[in-house]
């Protein structure tokens, strides 16, 4: 499963939702995808989308099967939603965000660890993991990013010279 957004607000007296994006292209749901929606941490309830509407590239206004009166509607406010990886297919160079979960390899140190969660500075997304019992950030940007395999979840990286030592206290990597 894959988190791609969150809903964010109900829309009129109906039932309808405004679920938030990160993926980039409003091309990608269908009608027949099931949204699964982070009810508690850790457990995800299928929801069946009975229909849906593009607001923008970041938002799309749906309806879930049996879910008409806007009480109902508003217990999924502020949930995550995720998705199966299969529905994403085509879209990852997307969004850094689908990235969670891959493994970072640098080119000269090898295999950093499992980017843990990406934040966004301006125009550049940061990865966040766990590298000698450290957390770090890396910057993704076309200089650090050697290559992407969707299918094996692995980034390959070109990490700058010292910015891991710089974590790590000056101690060599």
């Amino acid at each position: 499963m894959i988190r791609i957004g969150k809903i964010v607000a109900t829309h009129g007296i109906n039932g309808a939702l405004i679920l938030t994006h990160v993926v980039g292209n409003s091309k990608w749901l269908k009608k027949e995808h099931i949204l699964q929606v982070e009810m508690q941490k850790g457990s995800l309830i299928p929801y069946f989308i009975s229909k849906f509407k593009e607001n923008n590239n970041k938002e799309y206004l749906i309806n879930i099967e049996d879910i008409d009166k806007i009480e109902s509607a508003k217990k999924l406010v502020t949930k995550h939603v995720y998705v199966e990886e299969s529905v994403l297919k085509g879209f990852e160079r997307q969004s850094p965000l689908l990235w969670i979960g891959f493994k970072a390899i640098d080119a000269k140190i090898g295999e950093i660890g499992i980017i843990e969660d990406l934040m966004q500075t301006g125009n550049q997304w940061l990865a966040k993991l766990t590298y000698k019992n450290t957390e770090v950030l890396i910057p993704l940007i076309d200089q650090t990013i050697e290559a992407l395999d969707i299918k094996a979840k692995i980034i390959n990286l070109l990490i700058p010279d010292g910015l891991l030592e710089v974590y790590l206290g000056g101690k060599n990597c």
